[in-house]
């Protein structure tokens, strides 16, 4: 009993240090930070429903390719053929779990004018090799894919060494170029939208998208969710934004060809991070950014996701805030990293002080104290209901934005599976979100003192924000991509394809442009 009794003493005094102005101050900024992200997300919810009522119109006015164009008469073949020619570059490392679905969503696009596909590979050792080679062998007559090898990186991250052979091979005659992961599942008329916003507005230097995750059921796989989505907000702008994501990318093809504000010297002298650089330089020389409301891709994640496999993630995610390339370029970093830190445990510490709250007035209760002796628990669970509340309005318009996004993307890829938010856990989101926030300072923190990450298999070396070492280790790092899963096929190699509409108009589309191959 005498341990109990101190027990008791130990979290009656938590409980009433608390309800301290300083702990009320943390727990009220707690409810704050909800707040803003539930505002965020209602914000971004409203754009992208904005986008659902135009394609509603459009189809309620007799155009059932609204989810290509919103005009009907943009689907004319004088206007398709005049289309500018887009190079699109997919930098592969490994081969997990959804990437062969998502490199066929890539290639069957409905893009009326020329385009090419360059699968970007370091050799024919790498395990993507083979698939993506009889997935072009596949297609070989309807699209102008091909893989290209790019050998080791030496100066930069492998990604970006991939991304800059692709540029060095593309056609010369394209306008555009765009880069896309492979976790990137593209919608029919995604390649369209893009081109149709640069050729809009010729100011755009990068326009980007962002993923809605569809997590697999795991912890990790929460956890993944919850860190993309206050990110999501930033993209789900309608068009300016300051944010840009490295798995979707359009640019000029000529600003790479003239390295017009150093953005190929920028990747290759150094380069981690192609989004962190790339939005540096953007910065730098005041160039614009966008992103339309049509660019929120599905993310799959992989039902092997452990939570080790986000944690690699994460630590992933944190260190490109080591890379830098300009002393603007790492005061706004170092800004970034403790702000991000700061709202983490700043998020996450409200909810500790409340299970303290919470302890401490069950054991009022069990013990049959009198309210006159533990006034203070009053005040504490006034505070545990604000909280709830605040957690309540923050979950809802998560879900919210969750919902409208799974309706558009429905929408944007008619004849693809439908998703589902039936899938959603909503208490691993809440648990995530814990999780997630208390791990991100401990993550950061990791990668400010080590200056070095292992990513696929490399681990590179940091010196002055660029890289400065990379060694190769058969055994360092996994074939699985960090978000892919087992290698799983989802057809069988020499399968008749299965045809659909959309496949048809693919093919019509592609004989505009390269009637020859198919004049047998």
């Amino acid at each position: 009993m005498d341990a109990l009794d101190a027990f008791d003493s130990f979290l009656f005094s938590l409980s009433r240090a608390f309800c301290s102005p300083l702990g009320v101050f943390v727990q009220i900024q707690g409810c704050l930070i909800c707040l803003t992200l539930a505002l965020g997300w209602a914000f971004a919810a409203y754009v992208r429903n904005r986008e659902i009522k135009q394609m509603k119109d459009s189809m309620q006015c007799g155009n059932s390719f609204a989810f290509l164009y919103h005009d009907i008469n943009k689907l004319e073949h004088t206007n398709q053929e005049n289309l500018p020619r887009v190079s699109v570059v997919m930098p592969l490392k490994g081969y997990g779990e959804h990437n062969l679905h998502n490199w066929r969503s890539q290639i069957t696009s409905l893009y009326g004018g020329p385009v090419e596909f360059l699968f970007v590979l370091e050799s024919t050792e790498d395990p993507a090799y083979s698939v993506v080679s009889s997935l072009i062998s596949d297609f070989k007559d309807e699209v102008d894919a091909k893989v290209v090898l790019a050998g080791l990186s030496t100066t930069c991250s492998q990604k970006v060494h991939n991304q800059l052979v692709g540029v060095e091979k593309m056609h010369k005659d394209s306008k555009y170029v765009l880069f896309l992961d492979d976790d990137v599942r593209l919608h029919p008329g995604s390649i369209g939208a893009l081109t149709a916003e640069m050729e809009k507005n010729p100011d755009i230097f990068i326009q980007t998208g962002y993923p809605l995750d569809l997590p697999s059921g795991s912890l990790g796989s929460y956890c993944i969710y919850e860190y993309h989505m206050p990110c999501s907000m930033g993209f789900a702008t309608g068009g300016k934004t300051f944010f840009l994501w490295g798995g979707c990318m359009m640019m000029h093809a000529d600003d790479f060809r003239l390295d017009r504000y150093g953005v190929v010297s920028g990747l290759r002298d150094g380069g981690y991070s192609d989004d962190m650089t790339l939005a540096a330089i953007a910065g730098a020389h005041e160039r614009l950014i966008t992103s339309p409301p049509v660019a929120v891709f599905p993310h799959p994640l992989s039902s092997e996701l452990s939570f080790s496999r986000y944690w690699n993630y994460l630590r992933k995610q944190t260190f490109v805030l080591e890379s830098y390339t300009t002393n603007v370029n790492w005061i706004m970093n170092r800004a970034l990293f403790t702000s991000h830190c700061y709202l983490s445990w700043g998020f996450v510490a409200p909810y500790i002080m409340s299970m303290i709250h919470i302890t401490a007035a069950l054991r009022i209760y069990i013990k049959g104290y009198s309210l006159e002796e533990t006034s203070f628990t009053s005040g504490g669970l006034l505070l545990v209901g604000y909280l709830a509340i605040c957690t309540l309005v923050e979950l809802l318009s998560m879900w919210n934005l969750t919902r409208i996004e799974v309706h558009l993307c429905n929408m944007l890829s008619p004849e693809a599976p439908k998703l589902s938010l039936a899938s959603y856990n909503w208490v691993l989101v809440f648990i995530a979100m814990l999780v997630d926030n208390f791990l991100y300072p401990v993550s950061a923190m990791r990668s400010h003192l080590s200056q070095s990450i292992n990513w696929s298999g490399i681990r590179y070396h940091l010196k002055n924000g660029k890289i400065s070492k990379i060694e190769r280790s058969k055994e360092m790092g996994p074939e699985k991509s960090y978000l892919g899963g087992k290698k799983l096929l989802y057809g069988k190699k020499g399968a008749p394809p299965k045809v659909s509409l959309l496949s048809s108009l693919a093919r019509s589309m592609a004989q505009w442009h390269q009637p020859k191959k198919f004049d047998s």
